[in-house]
């Protein structure tokens, strides 16, 4: 686990490697494919191209205590449902690659395809289902940052960026293949997510624990993975009930 202070030093590894790297490019350039196929095949190499259905159950832990989750996701097309058993209710939100919708535990319905809440919906979409390891399904952009060291271990980053959402680097580490953390920047400094616990569930293999810190007070929690299984789910799913719309 890390500690705020390194927040600083992720950063300004970050921005060195945007300036080393390569540019911006519409699809993923030699080297960052190859880093990417290097990392999918530690967690699983072809077997994720069988998957039709992402559905994992699971809780979050932080300063105010544990919450249950349920998601779906699609693997073949953007489709993503999160329910969460918030202490005053069910919130649900949701994607169906179009629009981004949202019911509060409070009752409150929102449903919108404003780019700024699209995009979002979008990216935890694609980062959701890792779709960073299915080149020729999801629309977006990878550049290869280089190696990095932090500790005592070793890793290759490559930074992707879905089309219309938010870039991420991504940590592979050099001794496992493993994916082991994204950094994705914001306007007031990154967001760090740190995954370990690596099982082999079906034909892959999927971290089921995270570590997610924003680098403020009470910003850092553990995400755990409870179960996990690969059957495609309904795509009424992903978007808002029509008798709610």
């Amino acid at each position: 686990m890390r500690a705020a202070p390194l927040i600083p030093a992720l950063i300004a590894l970050a921005l060195a490697g945007q300036a080393a790297g390569e540019a911006w490019k519409q699809g993923y350039s030699r080297q960052a494919q190859q880093a990417l196929n290097r990392g999918r095949a530690a967690a699983g190499g072809k077997g994720w191209e069988y998957l039709r259905g992402w559905h994992e159950t699971g809780h979050d832990a932080g300063p105010s205590g544990a919450v249950a989750y349920e998601a779906w996701y699609d693997p073949v097309r953007y489709g993503m449902r999160v329910e969460r058993q918030e202490p005053d209710g069910k919130d649900v939100h949701g994607f169906n690659g179009l629009g981004a919708w949202r019911i509060t535990a409070a009752g409150k319905i929102t449903g919108t395809d404003a780019p700024a809440a699209v995009a979002e919906a979008r990216g935890e979409a694609f980062y959701g289902i890792q779709g960073y390891y299915f080149s020729g399904r999801f629309d977006a952009a990878g550049r290869y940052l280089g190696m990095r060291r932090l500790g005592a271990k070793s890793f290759e980053v490559v930074e992707v960026k879905p089309w219309n959402a938010t870039a991420r680097e991504l940590w592979f580490d050099r001794k496992t293949g493993l994916l082991a953390r994204e950094v994705a920047k914001t306007a007031t400094g990154a967001v760090t997510m740190e995954f370990s616990d690596y099982r082999k569930i079906g034909p892959v293999k999927v971290a089921f624990h995270a570590v997610i810190d924003d680098g403020t007070p009470g910003g850092r929690h553990e995400r755990t993975i409870d179960s996990l299984d690969f059957k495609p789910a309904d795509r009424a799913l992903f978007s808002l009930p029509r008798d709610l719309k």
